[in-house]
């Protein structure tokens, strides 16, 4: 007997109840904990599920950046807006407490990397420091603001340096990754609700033609 399905039309949802249902079912989400500066040099930092690498030639990343309840675009859109530059930093389950606490709707004067006690490491291209105890931060500047004609926009940058723990690499010349070493965590659904990467499985990749 065939499974039933629900069947949703979103454009004609809410916008509450699509983005219930699309962060409850796309999952896990990597995290972009971005780090940026305002117009006057005021870092910033906020934590972003829409997120993804987009492409490998040239390496580029994506966020989608919605509107803040409390004023009128976030902080790190207009940062991004005033500036062209930012970093990605990627989130160890050792900083997950901080990260939340930078996900708060601070004003926009507050430094949220100081209100969450975080150690900072200056970049080598742009002018916004990287998270030091991040395992991975992208250095990125903007290719694209795309306007979606909803509440958000996507952001589309291109990574101009990459930071990566010496301890990540399982063998260094071959640039072979140990994913475990960096310990990162994922948004799963809901609001509070994050997920680890530790537990992992392999499948070799098949070629054409599969045999039987």
């Amino acid at each position: 007997m065939a499974e039933s399905f629900e069947h949703f039309d979103l454009p004609a949802m809410s916008k509450g109840d699509r983005n219930k249902l699309l962060v409850s079912l796309v999952l896990p989400r990597p995290i972009a904990w971005v780090t940026s500066k305002d117009a006057n040099g005021v870092l910033n930092a906020a934590p972003f599920s829409f997120f993804n690498v987009l492409s490998n030639d040239p390496p580029m990343i994506g966020i989608g950046i919605g509107v803040q309840p409390d004023r009128e675009v976030k902080d790190t859109l207009a940062n991004i807006r005033a500036r062209g530059e930012f970093v990605v930093n990627l989130v160890p389950e050792e900083l997950a407490e901080a990260m939340n606490v930078t996900a708060t709707n601070a004003p926009p004067e507050v430094d949220e990397t100081k209100l969450a006690g975080l150690e900072l490491a200056a970049s080598e291209v742009v002018d916004v420091p990287r998270i030091a105890g991040s395992p991975v931060a992208m250095e990125c500047k903007v290719f694209q603001l795309v306007e979606t004609g909803g509440t958000g926009v996507i952001v589309i940058a291109r990574i101009v340096r990459l930071h990566v723990r010496s301890s990540v690499f399982q063998d260094l010349e071959k640039l072979y990754v140990d994913p475990a070493q960096m310990r990162l965590i994922a948004r799963m659904h809901g609001a509070g609700a994050y997920c680890t990467t530790r537990e992992t499985f392999v499948m070799d990749r098949k070629s054409w033609p599969i045999e039987k």
